[in-house]
């Protein structure tokens, strides 16, 4: 059994800042691909960010230059920098991240969400 479980959501201002974690936990034998992903009210769910077990990092257009991924493979977790955030990122943020347990292969896991809005 494996779960990940995301903090750090909340509400911010626009151009403010917040930093997002997640944490995977169970028989966890290897972490793969970890990533991050946004689901807006009435849009489908979309990639954020993603980094690989040997750093190799991917961002959506639409975060370059304020969004930052990062990893500690040692603690089992992903992490999601955030500044100059806009409006446009208000959505519910998931963690993904391909698990590969003692009894399985890899596969892909989700967190439960965390909400981050971005208002005045």
């Amino acid at each position: 059994q494996v779960h990940l479980v995301e903090s750090g959501g909340g509400l911010v201002q626009p151009g403010g800042s917040l930093r997002l974690s997640c944490a995977a936990s169970g028989s966890i034998f290897r972490i793969y691909g970890m990533g991050w992903y946004r689901q807006a009210p009435g849009k489908q769910r979309e990639l954020v960010a993603t980094i690989s077990s040997r750093g190799s990092i991917n961002y959506a257009d639409s975060v370059k230059g304020r969004f930052t991924i990062s990893r500690d493979n040692a603690k089992n977790m992903v992490y999601l920098q955030m500044n100059s955030l806009q409006s446009e990122d208000t959505a519910v943020y998931y963690c993904n991240a391909d698990i590969a347990t003692y009894d399985t292969y890899g596969h892909g896991y989700w967190g439960q969400g965390t909400q981050v809005t971005v208002s005045s």
